[in-house]
């Protein structure tokens, strides 16, 4: 539809300081003025989606955002979360036997079993290379792995977020695994207001952990696109299952903006939360 403002405009030389310069109009002839047209909707086809303006707290667009879906990797946002309650940064522990267990085709940050790296390194390999050597090495540091996914859903019950259920810190396909994308943005925003420092590790594109006397070299490589491509992008968690589908935790700062969305089930996800984020910077905050 096409709205148009009408405005009664007066005859005013230019330059007058209170009234725009218009010329050619006589006093009280009526001046039509085209508003721009309010964006689109974004035009995605993820199952699930919200976006939320940071600064206000406001949520700009939503999809289904309190239904129930498999999350991917997005689950280690809460591993993060229920790991730093327990856990130091410089704490140095051991990578179990255990991740000698993993499924053939699991994101790595590609510690070995027997090495030792501190907390702090392996969030960078939980955030990056999205690894399930360091979920799984960061969970069974803090306690055996069933009371570590007990704690994690008590820790979701505490944050308020009804429309999850945790089975396992690395996010593999479980019919006990489901969250929302609602739930999943109070997790991020937890992650961001209570470690901000472990938040903005999601924000390196690449980086290399040199050699120790304790751990190997690690290559680590960011699998976040956004962080290359969209201006202004700062993080924040990707994921991906045959069952869940394309997942992305996306946080991006444009113009003193802060906008968090969360994708669930896309299959072009880093386009389509492209797409939810230029919707939010392109709407109004108030």
């Amino acid at each position: 539809m096409r709205i148009w403002l009408l405005l009664l405009a007066l005859l005013t030389p230019v330059g007058t300081a209170s009234h725009l310069p218009l010329t050619g109009i006589a006093p009280g002839q009526v001046e039509l003025y085209e508003l721009a047209p309010a964006p689109a909707l974004p035009a995605i086809k993820a199952r699930s989606a919200i976006l939320l303006d940071l600064d206000s707290g406001k949520t700009l667009f939503a999809r289904d955002a309190h239904g129930a879906f498999p999350p991917a990797s997005l689950t280690k946002v809460m591993t993060a979360l229920t790991a730093l309650d327990l856990l130091r940064l410089d704490q140095v522990v051991v990578v179990p036997a255990s991740i000698n267990q993993l499924p053939w085709d699991s994101t790595r940050m590609g510690v070995w079993a027997g090495e030792r790296l501190t907390v702090r390194e392996l969030m960078y390999g939980l955030f990056l290379n999205s690894g399930n050597d360091a979920a799984v090495t960061l969970s069974e540091a803090a306690m055996p792995r069933a009371a570590f996914v007990a704690r994690m859903n008590a820790k979701a019950v505490a944050l308020g977020m009804g429309d999850s259920h945790f089975a396992n810190p690395i996010g593999l396909d479980d019919a006990g695994l489901y969250t929302s994308a609602a739930d999943l943005a109070k997790a991020a925003i937890e992650l961001r207001s209570r470690f901000p420092e472990v938040a903005a590790m999601a924000t390196v594109p690449a980086m290399t952990l040199p050699a120790t006397a304790t751990h190997h070299v690690l290559k680590l490589y960011n699998l976040n696109e956004l962080i290359r491509t969209y201006r202004g992008a700062t993080g924040l968690k990707t994921g991906w299952t045959g069952r869940a589908g394309g997942c992305l935790i996306a946080t991006a700062n444009r113009d003193g903006r802060h906008l968090l969305a969360v994708v669930l089930g896309s299959p072009r996800v880093f386009e389509e939360a492209a797409t939810v984020l230029d919707y939010g910077f392109a709407v109004s905050p108030a």
